[in-house]
């Protein structure tokens, strides 16, 4: 079954929001690079419930194949990448796995 990867960013202090359209690219461009990674979206939450996100600004989610996909995802080169790059911009996560 496939797995919603899902989560959600509290971003630093005077992040531009080029960086994050940057490193969303990098996101969507790990699809075809890790087996398994079927979809990458990153996006804020919506003007009309952001009242409700706790803190949270930005959001991702990563569909993937199957469950073992998330160690691939997880300790791959261009994974391992993009976590270096959302640790300079965010300064909480929260993730959430699920299969669907």
């Amino acid at each position: 079954m496939p797995v919603f990867h899902v989560v959600l960013f509290r971003l630093k202090p005077g992040v531009a929001p080029a960086e994050l359209e940057a490193w969303a690219r990098m996101g969507k461009g790990m699809v075809g690079k890790i087996p398994g990674l079927l979809e990458f979206h990153a996006n804020p939450p919506l003007a009309m419930t952001a009242s409700r996100a706790k803190g949270y600004d930005m959001g991702l989610v990563a569909i993937l194949e199957k469950p073992s996909d998330l160690q691939v995802y997880a300790t791959h080169p261009a994974h391992l990448e993009l976590h270096e790059k959302r640790e300079q911009l965010c300064e909480d996560t929260l993730a959430y796995d699920l299969e669907y």
